[in-house]
C-alpha cells in the first residue's frame, strides 16, 4: 500500500481563485483613459484635424476663398504633388532650387552646429574652467534671443558697409555684397582656380528641371551670411544637451582609463564619445528637423533672394500659399517636406543604431548546443 501510494500520480495544485474585476486596482484602465482624454481631444483638434485639412487642401485647387470643404472648390488628386516632380515648368524648378539650396544649408549646419556645441559643452565641463556659470550664460544668451531681432542685427552686420566688410577691409579683403551676391561658393572656389565656364557635361542635362552646374553649384554667398547667423544661435541650446550628457559620465571611467595610459584624445574616442551617443542623436536629429524647417531668417533677411538662392521649402510654402494664393500647391510642399524629414530621420537612426546587440545575439546562438 505504501509503495502503491508513492507511486500514485501527484495531484495537481490547485489553481488560486481568479480575482475579480472589481477592488481598488479593478478600473484603472477606465481611470487612465479619464485622465488622458482632455489631452488626446485637445491633441486631436488642434493637431490631428489640422494636419487632415491640410492633407485635403494639398489635393485642391483652393484659392483661399471661402471654405474648401465645399463642392466649389475643384478637386485635383495628386496633381500638386505632380508638378513639383514630374512636370516641366517654375513650379518644379522652384521646388527643386529650394532643395539644393536647403539640401547645402543642412550639410554645413547640422555638422558645424554639432561640433560647435560639442567643443563649447567640453570646455564649460572642464574641471579647471573659472567662471563656469559666466561661460554657460554667454554661450546659451543667442538662442533665447528672438530670432527676428538677431536677424535685423545680421542684415546691418553683413551690409555692404556693415562691420564685417570692415573687418575684411582691415587684413584687405574686399568684402562681397552679402546679400546681394547670388553666386555659389563652388562655383566661386572653381573660378579662383581658372575654371570660369562649365564644362558641357554639367550643362546639358540634369535631374529635376536643373543642370548638374546649379546643382553642385554650392550656397550662395547670401546663404552662407544666414548659415553664420543660424549657427551661432542655435549652438548654445544643444550645448546644454551635451553639457548634461558629460556630466553623467562617471569620473571612475575617465580616471581608468588615465591610469591605463589613454591620452587625451583616445579618452575622449572611446570612453565619452560612445557615453553620450544617446545625447548625440538627439542633438543630431533636432538639428536636421530644424534645418529643413528654417523660415524666420530667410524671412527676415532675404525672403528667397538673390536670384532665389535662399528660397527654402518651408518659405516657399508659405509664398506659394500666403502669397500667391495657390494654398494646394503650398500645402502640398508642405507635405512634401514633412516626408523629407521623416525619411531622413528614421535613415539617420538605422546609421546611428548600436549594432553590438545583433552581434551577441548571433553569438549566443551559436553557442547553443545542437541537441537542445
Amino acid at each position: 500500500m505504501a509503495t502503491e501510494a508513492l507511486r500514485a500520480p501527484a495531484t495537481a495544485p490547485a489553481k488560486p481563485p481568479r480575482r475579480r474585476g472589481g477592488g481598488v486596482r479593478g478600473n484603472e484602465t477606465i481611470a487612465g483613459w479619464l485622465f488622458v482624454a482632455p489631452v488626446i481631444v485637445i491633441l486631436g483638434l488642434f493637431l490631428l484635424l489640422p494636419i487632415l485639412m491640410a492633407l485635403w487642401v494639398s489635393l485642391t485647387d483652393w484659392n483661399g476663398q471661402g471654405s474648401p470643404f465645399t463642392g466649389d472648390v475643384p478637386f485635383v488628386g495628386g496633381d500638386n504633388y505632380t508638378r513639383l516632380f514630374a512636370e516641366d515648368g517654375l513650379d518644379r524648378r522652384d521646388f527643386m532650387t529650394s532643395i539644393r539650396n536647403n539640401m547645402y544649408y543642412v550639410g554645413i549646419v547640422v555638422p558645424v552646429q554639432t561640433a560647435l556645441a560639442l567643443g563649447l559643452a567640453l570646455v564649460v565641463n572642464n574641471r579647471m574652467l573659472k567662471g563656469k556659470g559666466f561661460f554657460r550664460s554667454a554661450f546659451y544668451f543667442p538662442s533665447v534671443t528672438s530670432s527676428v531681432a538677431i536677424s535685423v542685427v545680421f542684415l546691418f552686420l553683413f551690409a555692404n558697409s556693415g562691420a564685417v566688410n570692415k573687418l575684411l577691409g582691415l587684413v584687405g579683403i574686399n568684402g562681397p555684397e552679402w546679400f546681394a551676391d547670388s553666386r555659389g561658393v563652388l562655383h566661386l572656389l572653381l573660378g579662383a582656380v581658372g575654371v570660369d565656364t562649365p564644362p558641357g557635361a554639367l550643362t546639358s542635362g540634369g535631374p529635376f528641371g536643373l543642370t548638374w552646374w546649379d546643382w553642385l553649384s554650392g550656397p550662395s554667398v547670401a546663404m552662407v551670411s544666414i548659415i553664420s547667423l543660424v549657427i551661432w544661435t542655435t549652438s548654445g541650446t544643444f550645448m546644454l544637451m551635451f553639457l548634461a550628457a558629460l556630466q553623467n559620465v562617471p569620473v571612475a571611467l575617465d580616471e581608468a582609463s588615465t591610469l591605463d595610459g589613454a591620452t587625451r584624445w583616445q579618452r575622449f574616442r572611446h570612453v565619452t564619445l560612445p557615453l553620450i551617443k544617446p545625447t548625440m542623436f538627439l542633438v543630431l536629429t533636432l538639428g536636421l528637423i530644424g534645418s529643413w524647417q528654417v523660415f524666420d531668417q530667410v524671412y527676415v533677411m532675404s525672403q528667397g533672394d538673390p536670384a532665389k538662392t535662399t528660397l527654402t521649402p518651408a518659405y516657399l510654402s508659405y509664398r506659394t500659399a500666403f502669397r500667391d494664393f495657390d494654398y494646394g500647391s503650398g500645402a502640398a510642399i508642405s507635405f512634401v517636406l514633412f516626408l523629407i524629414i521623416i525619411l531622413l530621420t528614421l535613415l539617420q537612426r538605422r546609421v546611428m543604431a548600436d549594432r553590438d546587440e545583433p552581434r551577441r545575439a548571433r553569438w549566443w546562438r551559436r553557442r547553443v548546443p545542437e541537441g537542445s
